[in-house]
């Protein structure tokens, strides 16, 4: 199953520190099959409210996104981001195929 790290990101501060992390990220994803869905997309709140900018990374699985981010590679840049920018970051697993809205209540 697919697994998703989703991060809502606010405050950055675009600088020189940020610039690095986003020329050496890639490289880190790599290893672990780790390709950008949503990257600083526009917005389009329906409900609710929205302050920050989304990134959707997808992984092949649960092991590789906690591999990537474990890495020590990744880590490496990590302070890069978290010193300049507020936020939250999480890993999702995706549905199969098929899935159903009541698969749920299974």
């Amino acid at each position: 199953m697919r697994t998703l790290a989703i991060a809502e990101l606010r405050d950055i501060k675009l600088g020189p520190s940020i610039v690095e992390y986003l020329t050496r990220i890639e490289e880190t994803l790599k290893p672990f099959g780790g390709r950008y869905l949503v990257h600083g997309s526009a917005i389009e709140t329906l409900e609710g409210s929205w302050s920050g900018d989304l990134v959707i990374i997808e992984f092949p699985d649960g092991h590789k996104a906690r591999g990537w981010y474990n890495s020590a590679a990744y880590q490496a840049i990590r302070p890069l981001r978290t010193d300049n920018s507020q936020g939250d970051v999480i890993l999702v697993n995706t549905v199969p195929p098929g899935h159903r809205a009541l698969d749920v209540l299974s």
